[in-house]
């Protein structure tokens, strides 16, 4: 379990490589390093991430793999962050106006609002889970 685990977690943080990484181009208008746009979407991803290992692990729970219990609280906590992860990810579209490599962070609130719906998608199972064992 640890390394699927493990591997997940990898597989993450190589999604988040766009969004911390400058984007390599011809245009000249492109930014290297953090600005808030960056920040910010990396923030959202960092908390996406975040709700679909908790989706995950309660959904674990769920199946007797991990623990003891059935994983609802978990399962409440991945959706809860994963729906502010949504919205705030997509405010972020929303405010921050640019194409990919401009600073504006689009990127990264793309793969926030995927990890988010990953934790909404892991909790919904968790909380199926636990209304068919009760």
């Amino acid at each position: 379990m640890k390394m699927k685990l493990v591997s997940f977690v990898i597989l993450c943080t190589f999604l988040l490589v766009p969004t911390i990484a400058s984007a390599d181009g011809t245009n000249s208008n492109i930014v290297y390093g953090f600005t808030t746009g960056r920040l910010w979407a990396t923030m959202d991803a960092v908390v996406g991430l975040f709700s679909a290992v908790i989706g995950g692990l309660s959904l674990a729970r769920s199946a007797g793999r991990f623990g003891t219990g059935s994983g609802r609280r978990g399962a409440i906590v991945s959706a809860v962050m994963a729906l502010i992860v949504i919205v705030y990810a997509g405010l972020h579209l929303a405010n921050f106006t640019g194409d990919f490599g401009t600073g504006s962070g689009r990127a990264g609130a793309i793969v926030a609002i995927v990890m988010g719906l990953i934790g909404m998608v892991l909790a919904g199972l968790t909380l199926v889970r636990y209304r068919r064992a009760s």
